[in-house]
């Protein structure tokens, strides 16, 4: 019981606030040589929750691999507590410069709507 109450608790400890994802975005994710693709529930600079009926250890290594207009966003996570049947919440652990602009670059996308840093058509 101790360690349910931990896991839960871990959520509530955010660096960042997450904003909900309502547009299609999907992670490639790898763990332990198991390999899927996952629609992003939430997501911030320092996690994301991913939907899957997979359910890994906690403080298992990801990889992911985000599929989104923004380009190449790559990052390593690790799990951070786990939803029976829903998904995992992962913790951000490492992204490169590139990457981590890209993902920032998401981000607003997300929180501002489709508009933001995408060019409009001329009228």
């Amino acid at each position: 019981m101790a360690g349910t109450m931990l896991q839960a608790a871990s959520c509530f400890r955010r660096r960042a606030s997450r904003v909900e994802v309502n547009q299609c975005v999907y992670a490639l994710w790898n763990c332990d040589g198991l390999e899927d693709i996952s629609r992003v529930r939430d997501l911030s600079s320092s996690g994301l929750f991913i939907e899957s009926p997979i359910e890994k250890n906690l403080d298992a290594p990801i990889k992911l691999h985000f599929l989104a207009d923004e380009g190449q966003i790559r990052a390593a996570a690790v799990v951070r507590h786990v939803r029976p049947g829903e998904g995992m919440g992962l913790k951000l652990t490492a992204i490169n410069a590139e990457d981590s602009l890209r993902l920032a670059s998401l981000i607003r996308r997300l929180e501002h709507g489709p508009e933001v840093g995408h060019a409009r058509p001329a009228a």
